[in-house]
């Protein structure tokens, strides 16, 4: 499973999004761009897309912008990875032999691998992601003291 610089991209808007949720507060997508340093444009059709996966909202208007379509603590990290990448996206970029024994085992083995990538993305949730980051924002606060 390869993480892509869309998937990367992806969750590090959502962590932003999901940092506002709990004051109402939406960004506009300028503001997610400087924090996270990802190109406007490319952000742009990052959140076109995760609005379209319905795991973020946007609100028109002077004061609108992006904010999550529901609780950090309901979307998981597989959810962003999912609506970025796909569901089935391939272990293996080989081409799969099924005539032989060996192509059957090493498939099993790619399938397994995958599973196991899967539960550990689906173990943790945006609020997770959040709280890790509030965890190592303190820490380096306190080496500069």
């Amino acid at each position: 499973m390869v993480i892509s610089n869309k998937s990367e991209y992806a969750l590090l808007a959502l962590l932003e999004l999901a940092t506002c949720y709990a004051s109402g507060e939406s960004l506009q997508i300028r503001e997610i761009a400087v924090l996270q340093d990802i190109p406007n444009r490319y952000l742009e059709q990052l959140l076109a897309t995760l609005r379209r996966q319905g795991l973020i909202k946007s609100i028109r208007g002077a004061k609108g912008g992006y904010v999550l379509a529901r609780d950090p603590r309901t979307i998981t990290v597989l959810d962003a990875f999912n609506c970025m990448e796909g569901a089935d996206v391939p272990v293996s970029t080989c081409e799969p032999n099924v005539n032989t024994v060996e192509s059957e085992v090493i498939q099993e083995v790619w399938q397994e691998a995958r599973q196991a990538a899967n539960a550990v993305l689906q173990k943790y949730t945006l609020q997770d992601l959040c709280e890790r980051r509030a965890i190592r924002k303190h820490k380096e606060l306190m080496y500069y003291i």
